[in-house]
């Protein structure tokens, strides 16, 4: 099924080529990094987790977010996801591999990857965040690749991959509940010390990747004979709809417990994303810039009007995707460790090294995710021709 990018168009192969760009200036900072050491990154012995891992937990989300169109689909048969599924595990298998490449650039040593497989821990949430991570991985990949294979020969997929659909549902909701314990399983940092920790991460993936899976499904349908459906479209905006509504009034009950409670220990933290800590405000612009973009998605996709006007949703989907991003991406890591356990504030800003390296990790996701969507188009416009 390779040989269809090989046949691709010109537009196509431009998009790799610029890619191909990205990673290569993305790779070549990474040499950098691997003989300098990670000194050259604006993290510290402060502020150990940043950028890099920030990507990671947005899009161990967008990973996970899969499930929201294989559990309706294969468990209760909604036919409008039949077209759509397979998009949905591809979007999965691109953001696990990035995943895993943002994991290799932030241990500085991409050798030691192998102490978690030559001494296990069973008792650390590291080692089940590498199990269920690459258990994952293994399992779209089987499935999305050998369903879609069975599409194009019009035959039946082996029995044998219905079990691993089964598995990879409640699988889809460990890795991001992983995730989540990693952060809340730290009793020093106040921040991400919250029993509802798992459940906000749950539903900002929900919406976070779905709302991607929108804006990909769209352009598809513009720049292709292949049109994954306007039921199915619909069907997933509702379920971003709901799912930002749940991540926001977690957000709300967070900041409830925090100010109503006026514990020190937690207010510090919201104060420093929400007006500043001591001269230090800057991630104020960023955290405003979020709950601005949150209102406008929850508007605009609460509305049904403008929730099925195709350009409003893409306004929306838009607006939540970069909400999100901001959300988990850059202020929920870096705010855990501002302040630190002894009250001292320490300024954490990606150096242009971090900054490019992250962009060839997401190019490289994307550039697998276009690999694989142009598979997944040519066959499903044969199918339709």
């Amino acid at each position: 099924m390779f040989d269809r990018v090989f046949k691709a168009g010109d537009d196509f192969k431009r998009l790799l080529k610029l890619l191909s760009v990205f990673i290569g200036l993305g790779f070549i900072c990474y040499l950098f990094q691997f003989y300098r050491g990670l000194g050259i990154t604006g993290m510290s012995r402060d502020v150990s987790w940043g950028l890099y891992i920030a990507q990671f937990t947005f899009l161990v989300g967008v990973a996970a977010s899969a499930v929201m169109v294989v559990l309706p689909y294969y468990l209760h048969n909604f036919k409008a996801f039949g077209r759509i599924t397979i998009l949905g595990e591809f979007l999965a298998i691109a953001a696990v591999s990035m995943c895993l490449l943002f994991i290799i650039v932030d241990l500085g040593m991409p050798h030691r990857l192998f102490n978690v497989l030559r001494y296990p821990t069973p008792n650390s949430i590291l080692f089940w965040d590498m199990v269920v991570l690459n258990g994952y991985l293994l399992l779209n990949i089987l499935i999305g690749w050998n369903v879609l294979d069975a599409e194009r020969m019009g035959v039946a997929p082996p029995k044998w991959v219905k079990p691993l659909i089964y598995i990879s549902i409640p699988w889809a909701v460990s890795i991001h509940t992983v995730t989540a314990f990693l952060y809340a399983g730290l009793p020093g940092r106040h921040f991400w010390l919250t029993a509802i920790m798992a459940a906000r991460f749950l539903a900002s993936a929900f919406a976070s990747g779905p709302a991607l899976l929108i804006l990909l499904a769209l352009f598809i349908k513009k720049r292709t004979k292949f049109d994954p459906g306007e039921e199915a479209i619909q069907a997933l905006a509702k379920i971003v709809t709901y799912a930002l509504i749940i991540s926001v009034f977690f957000i709300l009950l967070e900041l409830f417990t925090t100010y109503y409670s006026q514990v020190p220990g937690h207010m510090q933290h919201f104060n420093y994303l929400l007006f500043g800590l001591h001269g230090h405000a800057e991630l104020v612009p960023w955290t405003w810039l979020s709950n601005i973009l949150a209102v406008v998605a929850l508007v605009l996709l609460i509305n049904p009007n403008t929730r099925k006007q195709e350009k409003t949703l893409k306004i929306a989907c838009l607006a939540t995707f970069f909400s999100l991003w901001i959300e988990k991406g850059i202020t929920l890591v870096i705010t855990g460790f501002i302040p630190n356990p002894f009250e001292t504030i320490t300024r954490y800003i990606p150096t242009i090294p971090e900054v490019f390296i992250t962009l060839g990790v997401w190019s490289a996701g994307f550039f697998i995710l276009a690999v694989l969507y142009k598979i997944a188009v040519s066959i499903k416009e044969e199918i339709g021709a």
